[in-house]
């Protein structure tokens, strides 16, 4: 490869300066990996259970006064129009209804990666839903009296408010119910759910892989609810062994491998009072997904979402709620893979609906009739639509976060329907939307580089009611953090990849510095972003505090620059990212004050996985690699996530083999870091084990960091921080020019 063709083709947009850029590093404090993963956390503090009242006029928050064990919650409400602050349930009253969750914090991903949703706005407004880890309590605000729904030892999970308010239902063993608000008394709309057919209940691989969130829902009207069906019988039990167990137990873990069996999945429907469920014809293939389930306006018809297995075929089904017949008005295919999105949006008249499409190789929105015609594209360009935030139909505009300004952030935009937008957020950096019920207001969590997240409430054309959580952390300011640079680089095929840089404090360029590059690598992420990093950011500055620059490119294949970016992986994981990566290293090697003998390379999950592959394959550029919870053999990974990029093994197995690090490993010559939980759910600690076995084959001696029950992001506090003092240590003896 000839460096001199990579070049910088833009430099910096935005920083960090905003912490304090006047302290000088003699005078400031130093980071340390204690201080980082340690509470009262260096992000700062969020308002959590943010939810808006049915009629959008208020929004209520949990606040948490105190820290440590003196923390206590309380609910407060906010007016929309005039931003006037209002506590609705003080901490003694709050403890009352809102039980005490004494379960382990989880590590676990599918469902595990969602908090459960604390408390529910009954429709009209008048009482607030308060959900336990076995209960739910009833809080009226008229009378502000409390009373239990229901109680007991077994677990519940997904619960909801009808929409007339008359119910709440719920997921308990493996079945859907229902509890009575007015008298409290129970009544089953599923039977016959079983840990191998979960009735109303998701598995791990659908809400990991698809990002669905229930199995479940209420008809408009409440006289129905519509249901997934999971049968998992004949997908894979892999077992997770309890090493703690001195009889080995294992909790067997229903998870389809690539190529493997998957779920069948079928949709129900069944009346609110129970009774004989209805099968929605969703045809005779049963190898396929169903990724979404909505009811249309009229609570006579579901719309179903059915995506083939090789993920390249998109059809919405209608589907007759009494009859159960379907007929398919809308058929998205690709190429190469399709992105399953949140878009879908039907109309109060029946007759329209909205939902965005890739075809144009960005994600944009579109405008139906219901017989499938289009009526009109909302928005179009070469960026794309993140999101569709929410509909004023009224007003027949829409609102929607996306990348028009940069990929590297996110911004809120409002559109017509008839196609024109405007950018409704202003500071630069990424911002996340979260808008009242009718679009009048909307809560906006911005955050960028150097910057923790803050909350406030905004109008509909983004003006400010009221600040809800400054959110400043007074603390970062004493760490002299360094600004963060971003800018362009140019591969040796003309291709721009967005980059950041992170440098020493009085950096020097007349000097030489070991570099750090940081990647992930992998589709649906972006690590150059304008937005908090959090904890991971925060290290990244204790290393440039100890005289690291810290690097990181997107390479093709990463999420922001629309799927026309992403398609280039299509079939061979890590070969067009690894061919990237490695232009990032040229061009770092191109810079006077970069130590070309000390570059070094981390990541996490799919990061590891790239780690390992620039280890083995490109050791003339990093001297030494961090892989943390890394997959080694697609082999073993899950089939919606797998399939999607590399298709079916069965079909593609040669580029399965060489896509998997593993049998260039015996090319590794630098020093080499391992670290993986073994209750990892998600990239199973065989992925480790296969690999150490190669390794050991081919004399190749490692460091291995085994988190004995810890899941894939090894995040409770003493193991983290334990980890991260040791990634520390392994990377300044490894890079850091030895002191004489």
């Amino acid at each position: 490869m000839d460096v001199k063709k990579v070049a910088v083709a833009m430099v910096i947009l935005c920083c960090a300066g905003r912490l304090n850029p006047a302290q000088t590093a003699a005078s400031a404090q130093q980071l340390t990996v204690e201080r980082i993963y340690s509470q009262p956390s260096l992000s700062g503090r969020m308002l959590s259970g943010v939810a808006w009242t049915p009629d959008g006029a208020s929004l209520s928050y949990l606040e948490t006064k105190g820290r440590g064990k003196d923390a206590r919650k309380e609910l407060w409400s906010v007016s929309a129009a005039t931003g006037e602050k209002k506590l609705l349930l003080s901490a003694e009253k709050l403890e009352a209804v809102l039980p005490e969750d004494k379960s382990k914090p989880t590590q676990a991903t599918g469902l595990g990666r969602r908090a459960p949703a604390e408390y529910r706005w009954a429709p009209n407004g008048t009482a607030i839903l308060f959900v336990g880890p076995n209960s739910l309590s009833w809080y009226d605000l008229t009378n502000e009296q409390a009373k239990t729904l229901l109680s007991g030892k077994t677990a519940i999970a997904d619960a909801k408010i009808s929409p007339d308010g008359k119910w709440v239902s719920f997921v308990r063993e493996h079945n859907l119910y229902a509890v009575s608000t007015a008298d409290g008394k129970e009544h089953a709309l599923t039977a016959g759910g079983t840990a191998e057919i979960r009735k109303g209940e998701l598995d791990w691989v659908y809400p990991e892989e698809l990002a669905i969130s229930t199995a479940y829902w209420w008809a408009p009207d409440s006289s129905s609810v519509a249901f997934l069906e999971m049968d998992e019988r004949k997908v894979t039990k892999y077992p997770m062994v309890d090493f703690e167990s001195f009889a080995g137990e294992a909790e067997q873990e229903q998870y389809p491998v690539a190529g493997g069996q998957n779920p069948i999945v079928h949709v129900y429907v069944v009346a609110a009072g129970g009774g004989k469920a209805r099968l929605m014809d969703t045809g005779v293939e049963t190898d396929q997904y169903i990724p979404r389930v909505q009811w249309l306006t009229d609570s006579r018809r579901v719309a179903i979402e059915r995506l083939n297995r090789k993920q390249t075929q998109l059809e919405l089904l209608i589907a007759d709620a009494a009859s159960g017949k379907s007929s398919t008005i809308f058929t998205e295919k690709d190429d190469y893979w399709i992105n399953v999105s949140d878009d879908l949006y039907f109309f109060k008249d029946g007759k329209r609906f909205l939902c965005s499409s890739e075809r144009s190789g960005y994600r944009h929105l579109y405008l139906y009739d219901l017989t499938g015609k289009e009526l009109g594209q909302v928005t179009k360009g070469e960026w794309e639509v993140s999101k569709l935030e929410a509909v004023d139909e009224a007003k027949g505009v829409v609102y929607f976060s996306g990348t028009e300004k940069l990929p590297t952030e996110r911004q809120v935009y409002r559109a017509a329907l008839g196609g024109g937008f405007t950018r409704i957020t202003r500071e630069d950096g990424t911002h996340t939307a979260n808008f009242a019920p009718g679009a009048s207001a909307y809560v906006d969590t911005f955050s960028a580089a150097g910057v923790p997240a803050s909350q406030s409430l905004r109008r509909a054309d983004g003006s400010l009611v009221e600040t809800l959580n400054e959110n400043k952390v007074q603390e970062l300011a004493s760490y002299n953090l360094q600004p963060a640079q971003f800018f362009k680089i140019k591969t040796h095929d003309g291709v721009e990849l967005n980059a950041w840089m992170i440098k020493p404090p009085n950096f020097d360029a007349s000097k030489k510095y070991p570099v750090l590059v940081y990647t992930y690598g992998g589709p649906g992420v972006q690590v150059v972003t304008n937005a908090w990093g959090g904890a991971t950011y925060l290290w990244h500055e204790l290393m440039a505090q100890k005289g690291f620059v810290v690097f990181a490119v997107d390479n093709r294949g990463s999420t922001g620059r629309g799927h026309v970016f992403e398609e280039p992986i299509h079939l061979h994981l890590g070969a067009q990212e690894l061919s990237d990566q490695r232009d990032g290293a040229a061009w770092l090697k191109l810079q006077p004050w970069v130590d070309a003998d000390r570059i070094g390379i981390w990541g996490w999950s799919y990061g590891g996985h790239m780690t390992l592959h620039l280890m083995f394959e490109d050791s003339a550029d990093f001297k030494a690699g961090f892989a943390g919870g890394p997959v080694t053999d697609w082999h073993f990974y899950d089939s919606i996530y797998t399939e999607r990029y590399m298709g079916l093994p069965q079909e593609n197995e040669k580029n399965y083999v060489e896509s998997s690090p593993v049998d260039k490993a015996g090319q590794l010559k630098g020093p080499l870091l391992i670290a993986h939980g073994t209750g990892d759910d998600n990239v199973h600690f065989a992925n480790t084990l296969k690999l150490v076995d190669e390794l050991i084959a081919k004399g190749k001696a490692v460091e291995v960091m085994p988190f004995p029950g810890r899941g894939h992001g090894v995040s409770d506090p003493p193991a983290r921080i334990l980890l991260m003092k040791r990634v520390t240590k392994f990377f300044v003896e490894n890079l850091m020019p030895a002191k004489n």
